[in-house]
Protein backbone atom coordinates (compact mmCIF):
# COMPACT_ATOMS: atom_id res chain seq x y z
CA UNK A 1 0.00 0.00 0.00
CA UNK A 2 1.06 3.24 -1.18
CA UNK A 3 0.75 6.43 1.19
CA UNK A 4 -0.16 10.05 0.07
CA UNK A 5 1.50 12.97 0.35
CA UNK A 6 0.59 16.82 1.07
CA UNK A 7 0.48 18.72 -2.02
CA UNK A 8 2.91 20.94 -0.95
CA UNK A 9 5.20 18.82 -0.98
CA UNK A 10 6.37 19.58 -4.70
CA UNK A 11 8.28 22.72 -4.46
CA UNK A 12 9.08 22.30 -7.91
CA UNK A 13 5.53 23.51 -9.11
CA UNK A 14 2.74 25.45 -8.11
CA UNK A 15 0.31 23.28 -8.51
CA UNK A 16 -0.98 20.67 -6.23
CA UNK A 17 0.36 17.74 -6.48
CA UNK A 18 0.14 14.08 -4.76
CA UNK A 19 2.63 12.16 -4.32
CA UNK A 20 3.23 8.39 -3.28
CA UNK A 21 6.35 6.64 -2.52
CA UNK A 22 5.67 2.90 -4.14
CA UNK A 23 6.21 -0.16 -1.60
CA UNK A 24 6.78 2.01 1.33
CA UNK A 25 4.03 0.86 4.17
CA UNK A 26 5.37 3.25 7.43
CA UNK A 27 4.14 6.72 7.99
CA UNK A 28 5.37 9.21 6.45
CA UNK A 29 4.90 12.46 8.16
CA UNK A 30 5.33 15.93 6.72
CA UNK A 31 4.98 19.51 8.32
CA UNK A 32 0.90 19.59 8.16
CA UNK A 33 0.89 16.68 10.39
CA UNK A 34 0.02 16.86 13.67
CA UNK A 35 3.70 14.68 15.24
CA UNK A 36 5.84 16.70 12.87
CA UNK A 37 7.46 18.92 15.59
CA UNK A 38 7.95 16.15 17.87
CA UNK A 39 9.20 13.74 14.48
CA UNK A 40 11.53 16.15 13.23
CA UNK A 41 13.15 16.98 17.30
CA UNK A 42 16.31 15.10 18.28
CA UNK A 43 18.30 14.66 21.18
CA UNK A 44 20.24 18.25 21.20
CA UNK A 45 17.36 20.65 21.34
CA UNK A 46 19.72 23.31 19.75
CA UNK A 47 18.80 21.54 16.22
CA UNK A 48 16.05 22.82 14.58
CA UNK A 49 15.50 21.88 10.97
CA UNK A 50 12.58 21.38 9.07
CA UNK A 51 12.80 18.58 6.68
CA UNK A 52 9.87 18.17 3.77
CA UNK A 53 9.27 14.80 4.49
CA UNK A 54 10.23 12.21 7.59
CA UNK A 55 9.80 8.32 6.40
CA UNK A 56 9.19 6.34 9.55
CA UNK A 57 9.93 2.77 8.70
CA UNK A 58 9.04 -0.22 10.00
CA UNK A 59 10.99 -2.60 7.47
CA UNK A 60 13.94 -2.70 5.57
CA UNK A 61 11.86 -2.58 2.29
CA UNK A 62 10.32 0.64 3.36
CA UNK A 63 14.17 2.11 3.64
CA UNK A 64 15.05 0.73 0.14
CA UNK A 65 11.80 2.52 -0.95
CA UNK A 66 12.28 5.65 1.06
CA UNK A 67 16.07 5.79 -0.81
CA UNK A 68 15.20 5.46 -4.02
CA UNK A 69 12.23 8.25 -3.91
CA UNK A 70 14.76 10.44 -2.64
CA UNK A 71 17.05 9.88 -5.44
CA UNK A 72 13.99 9.78 -7.86
CA UNK A 73 13.46 13.46 -6.76
CA UNK A 74 17.07 15.06 -6.03
CA UNK A 75 16.26 15.47 -2.01
CA UNK A 76 18.44 15.75 0.42
CA UNK A 77 18.86 12.51 2.68
CA UNK A 78 19.47 12.47 6.36
CA UNK A 79 19.24 9.16 8.37
CA UNK A 80 18.08 9.21 11.94
CA UNK A 81 18.24 5.87 14.40
CA UNK A 82 18.65 7.32 18.02
CA UNK A 83 18.87 11.02 17.06
CA UNK A 84 20.97 11.42 19.65
CA UNK A 85 24.22 12.94 17.87
CA UNK A 86 25.40 15.89 19.27
CA UNK A 87 25.87 17.09 15.54
CA UNK A 88 22.23 17.21 14.99
CA UNK A 89 22.91 15.02 11.60
CA UNK A 90 19.77 12.83 12.06
CA UNK A 91 17.62 15.46 10.46
CA UNK A 92 18.26 18.00 7.39
CA UNK A 93 16.25 21.00 6.22
CA UNK A 94 14.32 20.24 3.10
CA UNK A 95 14.66 16.69 2.32
CA UNK A 96 13.59 13.22 3.47
CA UNK A 97 14.71 11.58 6.80
CA UNK A 98 14.72 8.45 6.67
CA UNK A 99 13.89 7.80 10.09
CA UNK A 100 13.94 3.73 11.24
CA UNK A 101 13.06 4.79 15.25
CA UNK A 102 10.05 2.00 14.99
CA UNK A 103 12.75 -0.58 14.32
CA UNK A 104 13.65 -1.74 17.79
CA UNK A 105 13.81 -5.25 17.85
CA UNK A 106 16.61 -7.41 19.80
CA UNK A 107 16.97 -10.97 19.00
CA UNK A 108 19.66 -12.83 21.43
CA UNK A 109 20.93 -16.32 20.87
CA UNK A 110 22.72 -16.74 24.42
CA UNK A 111 24.44 -20.29 23.18
CA UNK A 112 26.17 -18.50 19.98
CA UNK A 113 26.33 -15.34 22.41
CA UNK A 114 25.29 -13.06 19.32
CA UNK A 115 22.45 -10.55 19.31
CA UNK A 116 21.03 -9.30 16.37
CA UNK A 117 19.89 -5.72 16.55
CA UNK A 118 17.24 -3.29 14.75
CA UNK A 119 18.73 0.13 14.09
CA UNK A 120 16.41 2.28 15.53
CA UNK A 121 17.07 -0.18 18.69
CA UNK A 122 18.83 1.82 21.97
CA UNK A 123 21.62 0.84 23.85
CA UNK A 124 18.92 0.43 26.86
CA UNK A 125 16.74 -1.81 24.14
CA UNK A 126 20.10 -4.00 23.73
CA UNK A 127 20.90 -4.25 27.77
CA UNK A 128 17.81 -5.55 28.49
CA UNK A 129 17.53 -8.02 26.11
CA UNK A 130 20.87 -9.49 26.75
CA UNK A 131 21.12 -9.02 30.28
CA UNK A 132 18.72 -11.54 30.59
CA UNK A 133 21.35 -13.68 29.51
CA UNK A 134 23.84 -12.23 31.76
CA UNK A 135 26.02 -10.91 28.47
CA UNK A 136 25.96 -7.92 27.09
CA UNK A 137 28.81 -5.56 24.55
CA UNK A 138 30.34 -2.62 24.80
CA UNK A 139 27.51 -0.31 24.21
CA UNK A 140 28.24 3.49 25.52
CA UNK A 141 27.38 4.68 29.18
CA UNK A 142 23.78 6.10 27.96
CA UNK A 143 20.86 3.89 27.98
CA UNK A 144 19.06 6.17 24.92
CA UNK A 145 22.13 6.37 23.11
CA UNK A 146 21.28 5.21 19.35
CA UNK A 147 23.08 1.58 18.86
CA UNK A 148 23.17 2.67 14.96
CA UNK A 149 25.21 6.25 15.67
CA UNK A 150 27.05 4.68 18.26
CA UNK A 151 28.52 1.38 16.21
CA UNK A 152 29.13 3.04 13.05
CA UNK A 153 30.94 5.47 14.71
CA UNK A 154 33.37 3.33 16.78
CA UNK A 155 31.45 2.89 20.30
CA UNK A 156 33.38 3.69 23.05
CA UNK A 157 31.49 2.62 26.93
CA UNK A 158 32.28 1.17 29.90
CA UNK A 159 33.30 -2.27 28.51
CA UNK A 160 35.88 -1.50 25.81
CA UNK A 161 39.58 -1.94 27.68
CA UNK A 162 38.35 -5.16 28.09
CA UNK A 163 35.95 -6.64 25.15
CA UNK A 164 36.84 -3.40 22.46
CA UNK A 165 34.90 -0.72 20.78
CA UNK A 166 31.53 -2.12 19.29
CA UNK A 167 32.66 -1.87 15.82
CA UNK A 168 35.32 -5.04 17.37
CA UNK A 169 32.39 -7.05 18.55
CA UNK A 170 30.49 -7.04 15.06
CA UNK A 171 29.78 -9.33 13.12
CA UNK A 172 27.91 -8.55 9.90
CA UNK A 173 25.67 -5.72 9.32
CA UNK A 174 22.55 -5.20 6.72
CA UNK A 175 22.94 -2.14 4.84
CA UNK A 176 21.00 -0.33 1.81
CA UNK A 177 23.40 1.24 -0.64
CA UNK A 178 22.58 5.01 -2.09
CA UNK A 179 21.82 2.63 -5.16
CA UNK A 180 18.68 1.27 -3.28
CA UNK A 181 20.26 -2.11 -3.31
CA UNK A 182 20.34 -4.22 -0.09
CA UNK A 183 23.63 -5.75 0.89
CA UNK A 184 24.88 -7.80 3.61
CA UNK A 185 28.66 -6.95 4.77
CA UNK A 186 30.46 -8.83 6.93
CA UNK A 187 34.43 -10.19 6.58
CA UNK A 188 32.91 -12.95 4.44
CA UNK A 189 30.70 -10.42 1.94
CA UNK A 190 31.24 -7.21 0.88
CA UNK A 191 34.28 -6.89 3.27
CA UNK A 192 35.61 -3.14 2.05
CA UNK A 193 32.46 -2.10 3.25
CA UNK A 194 32.16 -3.57 6.26
CA UNK A 195 35.59 -2.41 7.14
CA UNK A 196 34.39 1.11 6.34
CA UNK A 197 31.19 0.71 7.92
CA UNK A 198 33.47 -0.06 11.44
CA UNK A 199 34.16 3.14 12.55
CA UNK A 200 33.41 5.17 9.13
CA UNK A 201 29.82 6.70 9.83
CA UNK A 202 26.80 7.01 8.21
CA UNK A 203 29.06 7.39 4.77
CA UNK A 204 28.20 4.27 3.36
CA UNK A 205 24.83 3.38 3.10
CA UNK A 206 21.35 2.70 5.55
CA UNK A 207 22.01 0.16 7.77
CA UNK A 208 19.43 -1.43 8.75
CA UNK A 209 20.07 -4.10 11.14
CA UNK A 210 23.75 -5.46 12.98
CA UNK A 211 25.23 -8.27 14.69
CA UNK A 212 26.66 -8.28 17.71
CA UNK A 213 29.32 -10.57 19.90
CA UNK A 214 28.48 -10.96 23.05
CA UNK A 215 30.01 -11.37 26.32
CA UNK A 216 29.60 -13.08 30.26
CA UNK A 217 28.74 -9.46 31.47
CA UNK A 218 26.45 -9.34 35.33
CA UNK A 219 23.86 -9.07 36.05
CA UNK A 220 25.81 -7.77 38.94
CA UNK A 221 29.17 -5.48 37.96
CA UNK A 222 31.30 -3.84 41.03
CA UNK A 223 30.38 -0.10 39.40
CA UNK A 224 29.99 3.30 40.62
CA UNK A 225 31.14 6.98 41.27
CA UNK A 226 33.45 8.57 43.54
CA UNK A 227 34.04 12.19 44.16
CA UNK A 228 36.21 14.61 45.23
CA UNK A 229 36.41 17.89 45.38
CA UNK A 230 37.07 20.51 42.52
CA UNK A 231 39.98 22.16 44.13
CA UNK A 232 41.41 18.37 44.38
CA UNK A 233 41.39 18.12 40.67
CA UNK A 234 45.18 18.66 40.19
CA UNK A 235 45.80 15.73 42.85
CA UNK A 236 43.34 13.48 41.94
CA UNK A 237 44.50 12.90 38.39
CA UNK A 238 48.13 12.78 38.94
CA UNK A 239 46.95 9.66 41.50
CA UNK A 240 44.60 8.46 38.96
CA UNK A 241 47.14 8.47 36.33
CA UNK A 242 49.66 6.43 38.17
CA UNK A 243 46.48 3.98 39.00
CA UNK A 244 45.42 3.41 35.30
CA UNK A 245 49.13 2.42 34.03
CA UNK A 246 48.73 -0.72 35.32
CA UNK A 247 45.32 -0.93 35.66
CA UNK A 248 44.06 -4.73 34.21
CA UNK A 249 41.94 -4.55 31.18
CA UNK A 250 38.78 -5.25 32.94
CA UNK A 251 38.64 -1.63 34.80
CA UNK A 252 36.78 0.87 32.47
CA UNK A 253 36.84 4.62 34.28
CA UNK A 254 35.59 8.00 33.17
CA UNK A 255 36.62 11.05 34.50
CA UNK A 256 34.17 13.91 34.91
CA UNK A 257 34.92 17.15 35.52
CA UNK A 258 31.88 19.48 36.92
CA UNK A 259 29.14 20.40 39.42
CA UNK A 260 27.26 17.09 41.23
CA UNK A 261 23.80 16.35 39.52
CA UNK A 262 21.16 16.01 41.58
CA UNK A 263 20.53 12.36 41.26
CA UNK A 264 19.02 10.20 44.23
CA UNK A 265 22.13 8.63 45.09
CA UNK A 266 23.98 11.75 45.75
CA UNK A 267 23.59 13.32 49.33
CA UNK A 268 21.56 16.97 48.53
CA UNK A 269 24.15 18.64 50.32
CA UNK A 270 26.71 18.18 47.29
CA UNK A 271 24.06 18.50 44.74
CA UNK A 272 25.61 21.40 42.28
CA UNK A 273 28.89 21.30 44.31
CA UNK A 274 31.73 21.54 41.56
CA UNK A 275 33.57 18.02 41.96
CA UNK A 276 36.14 15.48 40.20
CA UNK A 277 33.96 12.18 39.53
CA UNK A 278 35.84 9.05 38.48
CA UNK A 279 33.09 6.76 37.15
CA UNK A 280 34.29 2.81 37.33
CA UNK A 281 32.97 0.06 36.35
CA UNK A 282 35.02 -3.57 36.87
CA UNK A 283 34.23 -6.20 34.11
CA UNK A 284 35.36 -9.16 36.05
CA UNK A 285 34.73 -11.22 39.72
CA UNK A 286 33.48 -8.28 41.79
CA UNK A 287 35.86 -9.37 44.36
CA UNK A 288 38.53 -8.95 42.10
CA UNK A 289 37.43 -5.85 41.37
CA UNK A 290 37.44 -4.48 45.05
CA UNK A 291 40.89 -5.25 45.23
CA UNK A 292 41.73 -3.39 41.72
CA UNK A 293 39.97 -0.49 43.09
CA UNK A 294 40.94 0.45 46.83
CA UNK A 295 43.91 2.32 46.11
CA UNK A 296 41.70 4.79 44.56
CA UNK A 297 39.14 4.53 46.96
CA UNK A 298 42.01 5.82 49.14
CA UNK A 299 43.08 8.61 46.78
CA UNK A 300 42.96 11.56 49.36
CA UNK A 301 40.09 11.82 51.11
CA UNK A 302 36.79 11.17 48.51
CA UNK A 303 33.47 13.69 49.17
CA UNK A 304 31.55 10.20 48.49
CA UNK A 305 32.16 7.02 47.24
CA UNK A 306 29.63 4.93 45.55
CA UNK A 307 31.31 2.10 44.03
CA UNK A 308 29.85 -1.20 45.19
CA UNK A 309 27.49 -4.19 43.56
CA UNK A 310 25.43 -2.93 40.88
CA UNK A 311 22.99 -4.07 38.21
CA UNK A 312 24.57 -3.40 34.73
CA UNK A 313 21.53 -2.34 33.72
CA UNK A 314 21.29 -0.12 36.46
CA UNK A 315 24.75 1.19 36.10
CA UNK A 316 24.01 1.53 32.01
CA UNK A 317 21.13 4.20 32.77
CA UNK A 318 22.27 5.87 35.49
CA UNK A 319 23.58 9.07 34.11
CA UNK A 320 20.71 9.40 31.91
CA UNK A 321 19.00 12.19 33.63
CA UNK A 322 21.74 14.60 33.13
CA UNK A 323 21.94 14.63 29.06
CA UNK A 324 18.04 15.26 28.74
CA UNK A 325 16.33 15.11 25.28
CA UNK A 326 15.59 18.45 24.53
CA UNK A 327 18.30 20.46 26.08
CA UNK A 328 20.47 22.44 24.33
CA UNK A 329 24.17 20.86 23.86
CA UNK A 330 27.77 22.22 22.00
CA UNK A 331 30.76 19.88 22.11
CA UNK A 332 34.53 20.33 20.98
CA UNK A 333 36.30 17.05 21.53
CA UNK A 334 39.94 15.31 21.38
CA UNK A 335 42.30 12.39 21.70
CA UNK A 336 44.98 12.84 24.72
CA UNK A 337 47.95 11.43 24.96
CA UNK A 338 49.02 10.34 28.79
CA UNK A 339 48.33 12.65 31.39
CA UNK A 340 51.69 14.65 31.85
CA UNK A 341 51.68 17.30 34.32
CA UNK A 342 51.36 20.01 32.26
CA UNK A 343 48.26 18.35 30.04
CA UNK A 344 46.70 17.79 33.97
CA UNK A 345 47.61 21.72 34.75
CA UNK A 346 45.57 22.85 31.64
CA UNK A 347 42.76 20.48 32.42
CA UNK A 348 42.57 21.55 36.38
CA UNK A 349 42.46 25.23 34.88
CA UNK A 350 39.65 25.23 33.12
CA UNK A 351 37.90 22.20 33.74
CA UNK A 352 35.49 24.16 36.47
CA UNK A 353 35.10 27.58 34.30
CA UNK A 354 31.54 27.24 33.13
CA UNK A 355 28.68 28.71 33.75
CA UNK A 356 26.16 26.63 33.49
CA UNK A 357 25.53 23.90 35.92
CA UNK A 358 25.14 20.96 33.37
CA UNK A 359 27.95 21.81 31.54
CA UNK A 360 31.09 19.16 32.22
CA UNK A 361 34.01 17.57 30.28
CA UNK A 362 34.30 13.74 30.44
CA UNK A 363 37.34 12.11 29.83
CA UNK A 364 37.18 8.24 28.69
CA UNK A 365 40.12 5.80 29.48
CA UNK A 366 40.86 3.68 26.52
CA UNK A 367 43.99 1.44 25.50
CA UNK A 368 43.73 -2.05 26.53
CA UNK A 369 41.65 -4.11 24.09
CA UNK A 370 41.18 -0.79 21.74
CA UNK A 371 44.52 -0.40 21.48
CA UNK A 372 45.32 -3.86 20.72
CA UNK A 373 43.60 -3.82 17.23
CA UNK A 374 46.14 -2.52 14.55
CA UNK A 375 45.92 0.94 13.19
CA UNK A 376 43.79 0.39 10.08
CA UNK A 377 42.15 -2.75 11.04
CA UNK A 378 39.38 -1.20 11.20
CA UNK A 379 38.04 2.32 10.03
CA UNK A 380 38.42 3.66 13.27
CA UNK A 381 41.05 5.67 13.99
CA UNK A 382 44.02 6.82 16.46
CA UNK A 383 43.84 3.51 18.15
CA UNK A 384 47.37 4.35 20.31
CA UNK A 385 45.72 7.22 22.07
CA UNK A 386 44.66 7.06 26.07
CA UNK A 387 41.78 9.19 26.61
CA UNK A 388 38.97 11.05 24.59
CA UNK A 389 37.66 14.33 25.92
CA UNK A 390 34.57 15.55 25.22
CA UNK A 391 33.90 19.59 26.49
CA UNK A 392 29.99 19.64 26.63
CA UNK A 393 28.13 23.13 27.00
CA UNK A 394 24.72 22.54 28.44
CA UNK A 395 21.99 24.88 29.17
CA UNK A 396 18.46 24.49 29.16
CA UNK A 397 15.73 26.22 26.69
CA UNK A 398 15.20 29.42 28.05
CA UNK A 399 18.50 29.42 29.83
CA UNK A 400 21.35 32.11 28.94
CA UNK A 401 24.24 29.73 28.81
CA UNK A 402 24.77 29.10 25.50
CA UNK A 403 26.84 32.38 24.67
CA UNK A 404 29.31 31.89 27.54
CA UNK A 405 29.77 27.93 27.98
CA UNK A 406 29.85 28.03 24.03
CA UNK A 407 32.83 29.98 24.67
CA UNK A 408 34.04 28.63 27.47
CA UNK A 409 34.47 25.21 25.30
CA UNK A 410 35.97 26.75 22.57
CA UNK A 411 38.38 28.05 25.08
CA UNK A 412 39.25 24.74 26.58
CA UNK A 413 39.79 22.99 23.11
CA UNK A 414 41.73 25.57 22.56
CA UNK A 415 44.22 24.92 25.25
CA UNK A 416 44.20 21.61 24.57
CA UNK A 417 45.90 22.53 21.86
CA UNK A 418 48.92 21.12 22.28
CA UNK A 419 48.36 17.65 23.14
CA UNK A 420 45.45 16.78 20.49
CA UNK A 421 46.03 12.92 19.01
CA UNK A 422 43.21 13.17 17.02
CA UNK A 423 39.35 12.32 17.78
CA UNK A 424 36.34 10.33 17.89
CA UNK A 425 33.88 10.91 15.11
CA UNK A 426 31.10 10.61 17.05
CA UNK A 427 32.22 13.40 19.26
CA UNK A 428 32.85 15.94 16.61
CA UNK A 429 29.73 18.67 16.66
CA UNK A 430 28.37 20.31 14.13
CA UNK A 431 30.12 23.41 13.15
CA UNK A 432 33.91 21.74 12.67
CA UNK A 433 36.33 22.31 10.28
CA UNK A 434 36.05 20.10 7.50
CA UNK A 435 39.80 18.60 8.11
CA UNK A 436 38.55 17.00 11.68
CA UNK A 437 36.91 14.54 10.08
CA UNK A 438 40.44 12.76 8.19
CA UNK A 439 42.01 14.09 11.83
CA UNK A 440 39.08 11.28 13.58
CA UNK A 441 40.60 8.61 11.32
CA UNK A 442 44.51 9.89 10.17
CA UNK A 443 45.43 9.80 6.74
CA UNK A 444 45.97 6.28 5.58
CA UNK A 445 42.58 5.42 6.84
CA UNK A 446 40.74 8.45 5.49
CA UNK A 447 42.12 7.88 1.87
CA UNK A 448 40.99 4.20 2.05
CA UNK A 449 37.50 5.67 3.28
CA UNK A 450 37.51 7.52 0.36
CA UNK A 451 38.21 4.59 -1.72
CA UNK A 452 35.63 2.67 -0.60
CA UNK A 453 33.37 6.19 -0.68
CA UNK A 454 33.96 6.05 -4.01
CA UNK A 455 32.98 2.52 -4.88
CA UNK A 456 29.25 2.56 -3.16
CA UNK A 457 28.21 6.41 -2.74
CA UNK A 458 30.21 7.94 -6.12
CA UNK A 459 27.88 11.28 -6.02
CA UNK A 460 27.80 11.63 -1.87
CA UNK A 461 24.17 10.79 -1.68
CA UNK A 462 25.14 10.12 1.90
CA UNK A 463 26.61 13.20 2.92
CA UNK A 464 24.40 14.64 5.97
CA UNK A 465 27.51 13.62 8.21
CA UNK A 466 30.88 13.58 9.15
CA UNK A 467 31.20 13.86 5.74
CA UNK A 468 33.98 11.96 3.72
CA UNK A 469 33.80 13.02 0.32
CA UNK A 470 34.08 10.27 -2.74
CA UNK A 471 36.80 10.66 -5.07
CA UNK A 472 36.88 14.53 -7.10
CA UNK A 473 36.87 12.85 -10.60
CA UNK A 474 33.75 10.78 -9.77
CA UNK A 475 31.18 11.77 -12.34
CA UNK A 476 28.12 13.62 -10.45
CA UNK A 477 25.24 15.38 -12.06
CA UNK A 478 25.11 18.98 -12.21
CA UNK A 479 22.18 19.24 -9.20
CA UNK A 480 24.11 16.59 -7.36
CA UNK A 481 27.61 18.43 -7.90
CA UNK A 482 25.94 21.72 -6.90
CA UNK A 483 24.43 20.24 -3.73
CA UNK A 484 26.73 18.17 -2.51
CA UNK A 485 29.95 20.08 -2.70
Amino acid sequence: MTTPMPAEFNHRSKEPTVVEIDGFRGRLISANHADYDSARAVWNGAIDRRPHLIARCIGTVDVIAAVRFARDHDLEIAMRGGGHNVAGTAVCDGGVVIDLSAMRGVRVDPTARRAWVQAGALWGDVDHETQAHGLATTGGIVSHTGVAGLTLGGGVGWLMRKHGLTVDNLFAVDVVTAGGELLRASRDEHLDLFWALQGGGGNFGVVTSFEFRLHPIGPTVLAGPILWDATDAGEVLRFYRDFIRDAPDELGTVVRFGAAPPLPVIPENLHWRPVVMVGTCYAGPIEDGEQVLRPLRACRTPLLDLVGPASYVGFQSALDSTVVHGWNYYWKSTHLPELRDNLIDVIAEHAFSCSSPRSYAAMFHLKGAVSRVAEGGTAFGNRQASHAITLDAVWRPGEDFGDRDTAWTRGFFSALGPFRQGVYVNFLGGDEDPNRVREAYGDSVYDRLVDVKTKYDPDNVFHHNQNIRPDAGTRMSGASRARRH
